[in-house]
Parts: C-alpha cells; structure tokens; sequence
C-alpha cells in the first residue's frame, strides 16, 4: 500500500496548464467560445489534460451565452437586467476559479453548466 492518495486527475506539465488556462480565459479577449472550442480541437489527442479543461471551458461558454441570450431577451420585462449583471459577474468569476484550477493541475467543474460535450469514451 502506498501513502499516496490516488486521484484521477490526469498528469499535467507545465504547457498543459498553460494551455488549459488559456482555454478558460481566452473567452475574455472577445473570442468567446470559440476559443476553448479552438485549444479543445488542436490539444485533445495531445493532452488527457488540456482535453478536459477545455471542453469544461467550451461547455460552459456555450450555456454562459444561451443564459446571456434569454438574459436579454428578458430585458422587455426589468428581471432580464439584473439576470444579465449577475450572470455576468458570474461567469466572471467562475472562470477565474478555473484558471486558477487549472494552473495549480487541479480538475475543474463549472456549476449550471450544460454538458453539450462529453468525455469520449475508451474504445475497446
């Protein structure tokens, strides 16, 4: 028996974290989720890793913009205001936790996000 706790978050070296941290912040310089969509296309065969936090981060930016989209649909009647503010702040936030996440090796989950993506599957 070993001391160590097993985990399985995938091995990641220093250009893996770096490109999942991209991939959870490249949203912030206009590309939305094109940028996580992107990194998850050229980096997922290279890196269990990068593979992961990208397609959180390709997931997630898709439900932060249907959630943007009602938001401001809702904005004919005042709740769409405050729902755009604090999906916002938000979505802000979470992707700061990510970044972080994901730079210290760690595994992220966004909450209120909508899998459109999933884990492929091992193939026998």
């Amino acid at each position: 028996m070993t001391d160590q706790p097993t985990s399985d978050v995938p091995e990641a070296d220093s250009d893996s974290r770096a490109w999942a941290v991209a991939a959870h912040l490249l949203p912030w310089v206009g590309v939305g989720f094109l940028g996580p969509l992107i990194v998850w296309l050229i980096k997922r065969e290279e890196s269990p890793f990068v593979e992961e936090h990208a397609r959180e981060a390709l997931n997630f930016q898709i439900s932060f913009l249907i959630y943007m989209i009602v938001s401001a649909l809702l904005m004919l009647v005042i709740i769409g205001f405050f729902l755009f503010i604090g999906i916002g702040i938000f979505g802000f936030v979470v992707m700061i936790i990510a970044a972080v996440k994901a730079a210290n090796g760690e595994r992220y989950r966004y909450p209120l996000t909508i899998r459109f993506i999933s884990p492929k599957t091992p193939t026998a």
